[in-house]
This record gives structure tokens, sequence and C-alpha cells, in this order.
């Protein structure tokens, strides 16, 4: 008797985690990926030597042992790779130059305390709040999150569940419930007061996020991989193909096919048919659901959340290869500007400046990759893509950035030997997500609860598909959709009625 088979849509992190767990279930799996490379938004690219990484800053589940981990070890993902533990996260800075007051996110929760005392006596009430909660969530497994579909947990599993977290439910409540912006507005010390909203990302993320981000830096549970983001994704489409699964490059579906409100394979672009017994869909949720699909099965629920109902992160990313060895340099510095710049037609008080000398493979010996994130809006970058004013103002924003950069790196221009700009455009194109978004729905306060609860994986009156990946996973991350990928194998085994086994690669 032939195996069961699954299609599954898309070769990012999700889709490439969905397969790995197919063929360890005993089925037949075959990916279908647009791009000519895995990984998804988990990326990097080579410009004359100079690898530019386009995704992971720390991967939760670099520990040993630690939340996470597990899973990694299952995708054959960290086996042998090193990885690099920053004593500190970012230093934020009031300006440029010795003048300048700067605030350094210390992983280490006692470090950073007296830091942050020393920059402000005023505010130690807040300062041993803010880093207990850290050495609390040093203890929290955010993977229990995720570790098992919320439909699948019986009313023990939900005890067991609910035991695990009742230590957690007041740090949950209160620090889950705040916003960065909410408690930077509570310190006196007016670089903290700036600092902190810009401290993770983006103002009203959950104050919880930060600390459980510094709470596994502290623990070694996210270091980066030596090799950067698509090396590790490789590793995972290794992984795979060694299980005995099948990728598709070039492959981009058109549609998913649909017979008798049941799911039964794809047709892509060049109108080749490939039928399976279940689908899985790690592609673009929109794309999905509204094109593959044509909107034919949907509730008000799922039309809210795509009708705006929460917000997504789209970016212009600006990455420079310089002639010149930073090492020695902080890596990652957001810098608090007093005189707002206008950067793809939008005021900007604040520009995050990170360079990658730790990890030497990234860059030519000697040499250093610059990288500038900036939120943007996908329809400024719409209005003017297709004429020669879109590559224009591509180069007016790398400029823009590089003279700030003198500020800093005096004479850093004549350094410079690459220049690349990646616009929402740019994501939307080589990904395919909805307004090049690059995690789905942002993590907020209004999404925590929903991240908590856990969205739907299927879709009303359509059976055999299922949805994994970022738009199902609110906040994204890598770790957060592996996960939905091996959730997504899980539902299926439930449906068929066996056992979900894993395993981790054999060693030699």
């Amino acid at each position: 008797m032939s195996n069961k088979s699954i299609i599954i849509i898309g070769a990012g992190v999700a889709g490439l985690a969905a397969g790995c767990y197919a063929q360890m279930n005993g089925f037949d799996s075959q990916i279908f990926e647009t791009h000519d490379i895995p990984g998804g938004l988990c990326t990097a690219w080579d410009r004359k030597g100079y690898i530019f990484d386009g995704c992971i800053h720390y991967l939760f589940g670099s520990g040993d042992g630690q939340p996470f981990n597990q899973v990694w070890q299952e995708l054959g993902a960290v086996q042998g790779r090193p990885f690099i533990n920053h004593a500190e996260f970012m230093r934020i800075s009031d300006g440029v130059g010795p003048d300048a007051r700067t605030f350094i996110a210390y992983a280490d929760p006692d470090r950073l305390e007296a830091h942050m005392k020393e920059l402000s006596p005023a505010d130690s009430k807040l300062i041993t709040g803010f880093c207990d909660g850290i050495r609390q969530f040093t203890q929290f497994d955010m993977a229990m999150l995720q570790a098992k579909p919320r439909s699948q947990l019986s009313a023990e599993e939900w005890g067991q569940f609910g035991l695990k977290v009742m230590p957690f439910a007041l740090p949950l409540a209160k620090w889950g419930r705040m916003s960065a912006q909410e408690f930077g507005d509570k310190f006196q010390d007016p670089l903290l007061r700036r600092a902190l909203p810009n401290m993770f990302g983006w103002a009203d993320i959950p104050v919880m996020v930060g600390m459980s981000l510094l709470a596994f830096m502290y623990t070694h549970n996210a270091g980066f991989p030596v090799g950067g983001s698509l090396a590790f994704a490789r590793a995972i489409e290794q992984r795979y193909l060694s299980l005995g699964g099948q990728i598709h490059y070039k492959a981009q579906v058109e549609k998913i096919l649909v017979e008798n409100d049941r799911a039964i394979g794809v047709r892509l672009y060049n109108d080749d048919i490939h039928h399976a017994d279940y689908v899985i869909s790690a592609a673009d949720g929109r794309g999905a659901i509204f094109d593959m699909l044509g909107g034919k099965y949907v509730n008000r629920e799922i039309k809210r959340t795509y009708d705006g109902r929460y917000r997504i992160h789209s970016q212009v990313q600006v990455s420079l290869g310089v002639n010149r060895d930073l090492t020695g340099t902080p890596h990652s510095v957001t810098y608090l500007l007093d005189k707002p710049l206008l950067i793809a037609g939008e005021e900007r008080d604040a520009l995050w400046v990170k360079h990658y000398n730790f990890d030497p493979s990234l860059a030519p010996a000697g040499k250093s990759c610059i990288i500038v994130m900036v939120e943007s809006n996908y329809a400024y970058w719409q209005r003017i893509y297709g004429r020669r004013l879109y590559d224009t103002e591509q180069l007016q924003v790398a400029d823009i950035i590089i003279d700030f950069l003198e500020t800093i790196y005096p004479g850093i221009r004549a350094d410079v030997e690459v220049k690349d700009v990646a616009t929402p455009l740019s994501y939307e194109r080589y990904t395919g997500n909805w307004l090049g978004s690059t995690c789905g729905w942002l993590m907020t306060t209004k999404t925590m609860m929903t991240m908590i609860q856990g969205m739907d994986k299927t879709l009303p009156g359509l059976g055999n598909l299922y949805l994994c990946g970022q738009w199902v996973e609110p906040g994204g991350s890598v770790p957060v959709v592996a996960m939905s990928g091996r959730n997504a194998v899980q539902l299926i085994c439930a449906q068929e009625g066996r056992p979900f086994t894993t395993q981790e690669p054999r060693s030699f």
C-alpha cells in the first residue's frame, strides 16, 4: 500500500519544516517553490563577495537542551554549527560624538540593572521591575506555546499547560499587555524614555517579547548562526532531501485544486497539475486564501484579518560592503536623532545601524558588511515601481544612509564598494509576501493573546488543506514558523489516526 502524499507550497522555513516532519511520519511529500533557492524570508544574498543577511539577528533555540532547540535538532539545523552569543543586544545613543549618552542593552540582567541605575537613579524602581522580569523569563519555556496545535490538546494536556504557565501568570499579564512605548513613557530619564520604545523593533511590541529575548540571550539560547540565514536554511533543505523529500524550484503555484470541498493538489503557472492527499500552504497567506483558492473559503474573521485588523511590517534594507574593518566597534547601535531624516517620504527620528564583523564568513578579510533597516510604506514604492524614479529613489535612500554613516565612521563613503537596496517590493517579488511583509502580522499588545490562543490552521468548509507559517503565527520569527510547519503535520497525523513521530539525523 502506497504512502499518503502531501504537497507543500513554499520552501521557506515553515515549508521545509513541514516537509521534514511529513517525511519522518511516512508521507510522500514534495515542495513547490517560486524562487530558485530555499529559505523564503530566511535568506541572504552575495554581492561581490559580501554576504548581506536579510533575516536572523538571533535564533531562539541555539542552546543545547533549551526551548526550541529540540526542533532544530530534528531539522538538522544546528548540528556542527557554531553560534555567536553577544554580551549585549544593542546600544542606543542620543547622538554621535563624545557628548552623546549611550544606553547599553546588556544580556546579563545584573549588569543591565546596574548600568540603567547608573544612567538614571531616579528610575530605580522601574529598572528593578524590568530586570526582575528578564530573570523570570530565563525560566519560561516559550516553545510550549507552539509545541502542539491547540485543537489537539486534551483536557489533561490543557491542565498540564496551565500548571506550567501558572508561575508566569502575573508577569505574562503585566508585561504581555504593556507596550514598549507605554513602558518607556514611565521613565524620567530622557534617554531611557526614548530608548525603550526603540529597543525591540517597534513601539507597540509587548515588553514581554523584549524581556524574553534578553533572557534567551543571557542563557545563550539566542545566538547568531555562523554563515548567516541562507546557510541555515540550506541545512534544513539538506535535511529534507536526505529524508527523501522532493523540491521543485522555479515552480510557482497558481491554484490549489479542490474537489468536493477537499484540496486535492495544485496547478502551476505552466499548467502542470500535481495531485496529493493533502496540501499544506506555507506560502503567503493572502495569496493562498484569496488567489490560489479564489476567496471561496473564508469567514468574517478571515476577512477582518486581511482587511487591516492587524498591522504588518514592511521595510527598506540598505546593505553596504565597505573596505574597512569594523571589528572592535559596537555591532548594533540605534541612534536617536534630534533632527529627523527624510527617508522614502517619511521622517525618521531613529536609525538602527548594524555590522556583521562578528562573523568573518560574511565579508572578505579586512572588510565589513553594514546593514540599516528602516520601516517603509509599501504604497510609496509601489507608486513609482517600473519607472526610472524607482531606481533613483533607491540610490537616494542609500546616499542618505551613507551621509549619516559619515558622522559615525568618518571617511566611510570612500570605502563603500557595494550598495544594495531592498524595498518592500523586493521582498514581495522574491518571497511573494503580501505588501512585502517581513514577519506576517506584527507582534503587538493587540495580537499577544492571539499568539497564545493560536490562529486557525484550516479554512472553513475546506478539508485536507492546512496553513502554516508567519500568516497564522502572529509575530512570525524563525523558530515559531518552524514549529508551525511541525504542527501542520501533527494535525494531518491526527486526521489519519496515526501517532506523530520525530527523529534526529543519524550521526556517523
